[in-house]
């Protein structure tokens, strides 16, 4: 029976179908649940603040603090932007001063600032990633993505912890190695270490101590770009800033007309600081961006969105006991640790030309705290104050000498 059917009513009847499919499909891409929503194709999650609305009369009085703090920052010359967050609601946003100083241009919450050392994280969950999809292991030593690397028993975990005992490369190479090279990446870096004679010698043994190093976190930026065959900006493109929306973050190494918009100088002493020399090692340093997206990273790894249960804990679990105090450091967080070794505040700060920055958190309170400042202003660390307002005095009188 079904040989009698025409030809042309076959075709009418398989256009039908496809369009439906089709138009199924389309419905299915466009539309997504209340807390997603679609970036180049992919479904993502809502990880924006909102405003707060209505506030009772002790957050508005708590609001009013915060407000009273900034104008004190701005008249102390703190140029920057700065977004506060408790509960998922917006306590305190706003931006101070210029982008580029000369030029007078007002900076915005689209201002893209270099986040200097805030960097790390990025790096750290960008390496941990990895290691969930079984591509790396925690105890993999360097020489197992470049043989010819001279310090032998240094493992990936000592690298995010920093207690590899490199030395910093930035000290390491005077100008006879270096042979005339302006803006080194990460792959010559990794060449220099392995060529230079003599071998510049460490800070200590492999896993002896924590000392903070910017090339440990250059060494697993070069790791990245080895395991994946990709470089390292794409990488983080693909697997955080897209999955999360972060369209305003990008590294420093990318010069496309997208990336350059909102982008920030970095100024001290009321001047601009032009390119430093390792500007284009990453890793350590290098990314770009606001602090709407920095809140869109932490809320989306806090949701499990980047790293499961397991890795996370992992990243806030304190990895430093040679010094007594509360202060430590896990994989790419720095921590103030309670008595049971659990984080009481997660955060980290940068530096670096004229940048300074600043991502704190407390997760019993839920409260976010971001500053990113492009004119060098020592303000931008000091937290007492909001932290006071936002937790409460007498919850902050037995850390306070430490913060």
């Amino acid at each position: 029976m079904l040989k009698k059917v025409q030809p042309k009513v076959w075709w009418i009847a398989v256009g039908a179908v496809l369009i439906f499919l089709i138009s199924w499909g389309l419905v299915r891409k466009t539309k997504s649940t209340p807390g997603e929503r679609v970036v180049d194709g992919k479904v993502i999650s809502v990880l924006d603040p909102v405003p707060l609305k209505n506030p009772d009369a002790a957050t508005a009085l708590k609001v009013s603090r915060i407000e009273d703090i900034f104008r004190r920052k701005k008249n102390a010359g703190f140029n920057g932007n700065v977004l506060i967050v408790q509960k998922g609601k917006i306590l305190y946003q706003n931006s101070f001063g210029y982008a580029h100083i000369k030029e007078k241009d007002s900076l915005n919450s689209n201002s893209r600032f270099q986040l200097a050392s805030l960097s790390k994280p990025f790096t750290a969950v960008a390496m941990l990633k990895l290691v969930q999809e079984g591509r790396v292991s925690l105890d993999d030593s360097i020489q197992r993505f470049f043989p010819d690397f001279p310090y032998h028993g240094v493992k990936v975990d000592m690298l995010l912890s920093h207690r590899s005992g490199l030395p910093n490369y930035i000290y390491s190479f005077n100008d006879s190695v270096r042979h005339g090279k302006k803006y080194p990446d990460n792959l010559d870096i990794m060449d220099w270490y392995a060529k230079v004679v003599p071998t510049p010698a460490p800070y200590n043994r492999p896993g002896r101590s924590f000392n903070y190093c910017n090339t440990n976190y250059c060494v697993l930026a070069a790791i990245v770009e080895k395991v994946t065959g990709d470089d390292f900006g794409k990488y983080l493109s693909s697997e955080i800033l897209l999955p999360l929306g972060m369209m305003n973050t990008f590294l420093v190494t990318d010069t496309t007309e997208a990336s350059m918009q909102n982008r920030t100088a970095g100024h001290q002493y009321g001047r601009r600081l032009e390119k430093d020399y390792y500007d284009d090692v990453v890793g350590d340093k290098g990314l770009y961006s606001t602090t709407g997206d920095i809140y869109r990273f932490y809320n989306g790894l806090m949701q499990g969105l980047l790293l499961d249960k397991k890795l996370l804990d992992e990243a806030f679990k304190p990895r430093s006991f040679e010094r007594a105090g509360i202060r430590n450091y896990g994989y790419g967080f720095r921590m103030h640790i309670k008595e049971d070794n659990t984080p009481r505040f997660i955060y980290h700060g940068g530096w670096w030309k004229g940048y300074n920055t600043m991502l704190w958190v407390c997760p019993e309170d839920e409260a976010v705290i971001i500053v990113l400042g492009n004119t060098y202003n020592r303000s931008t660390y000091d937290l007492k104050e909001i932290l006071q307002v936002i937790h409460g005095p007498s919850k902050m009188e037995d850390i306070e000498k430490e913060i």
